[in-house]
């Protein structure tokens, strides 16, 4: 199991998953941490996200679906952040896709004539 650490030299922390600090226990060790507050929530989810875009951006085809189910764990908290629920969230995707499309198809756009 990957474990979490946090550069606690420059005191910020990070966001972690709520079971963190009872596998840190676990491990042997007392995590420090507090509960952000609303604001500070949405600011590090969105930090958050980009972690684990990035993550996923430099992981191989083999670890790839880990990295990526990551990624849909922070857009949905980010969704309900916003109140909208996991249901809701696909709707707006499944009417932008029936309007727009989806990606299926490999489309790239190089511009008009």
């Amino acid at each position: 199991m990957r474990r979490t650490r946090v550069d606690s030299s420059s005191g910020h922390g990070k966001l972690v998953r709520d079971r963190i600090p009872q596998i840190i226990r676990e491990d042997g060790a007392e995590p420090v941490t507090y509960t952000a507050g609303r604001e500070e929530y949405r600011s590090r989810l969105r930090d958050k996200l980009g972690e684990e875009v990035a993550e996923f951006l430099e992981a191989d085809e083999k670890s790839a679906p880990e990295e990526l189910a990551d990624v849909l764990e922070v857009v949905r908290a980010l969704a309900a952040d916003l109140g909208v629920t996991a249901d809701q969230l696909e709707k707006i995707r499944e009417t932008k896709a029936g309007e727009r499309g989806g990606f299926a198809d490999r489309i790239v756009w190089t511009g008009n004539r």
